[in-house]
């Protein structure tokens, strides 16, 4: 019996076709760290109504999860003309210059590197960031971090979108 030859599966390339967009989806972890408000719901609700008591205050308890966990799952998004994080929008022709800012680089750039006036949208499950510096007279703000999981990528389009070169 003779085997089909089959062409190669071309090696996907996730950066290839990104259209700037990320969402920051909370990590297992963070999901997992709300299982207590889950368990405590029940308890609470079990001593005064029972069984049945209990499973809707465990089910309060996961709503509540999923609503916190949810609100902090914000989207970037990089257009031609600016870039957006949650609502905060960011103009480009305002970009000097863009760094990425590694995951052991983070801690410095959160402590004691970090301007107080700058912006911040950075979420704890994310170790990587970019540094996005700005020139706008009208702004006291000098840059922005961002979270991201592909701080190289980002980086790239936002100097290449931008003036800054």
């Amino acid at each position: 019996m003779q085997s089909a030859t089959r062409p190669p599966r071309p090696h996907p390339q996730p950066d290839r076709d990104w259209d700037g967009r990320e969402r920051w989806w909370p990590a297992v972890t963070s999901w997992l760290s709300w299982s207590p408000a889950v368990v405590g719901g029940g308890l609470v609700a079990l001593p005064i109504w029972g069984w049945e008591g209990a499973a809707v205050g465990a089910a309060l308890g996961a709503l509540l999860a999923a609503g916190v966990l949810l609100s902090l799952a914000w989207t970037t998004e990089l257009t031609d003309r600016e870039f957006r994080v949650g609502r905060a929008r960011l103009p480009l022709d305002v970009v000097s210059g863009v760094d990425v800012v590694a995951r052991g680089e983070r801690r410095h750039a959160l402590g004691p590197g970090l301007d107080a006036r700058a912006h911040l949208a950075v979420r704890s499950w994310i170790g990587p960031a970019v540094r996005i510096h700005l020139d706008d007279p009208a702004d006291p703000t000098p840059y922005w971090v961002v979270s991201t999981r592909r701080p190289q990528r980002l980086a790239a389009e936002i100097r290449r979108r931008s003036r800054c070169r």
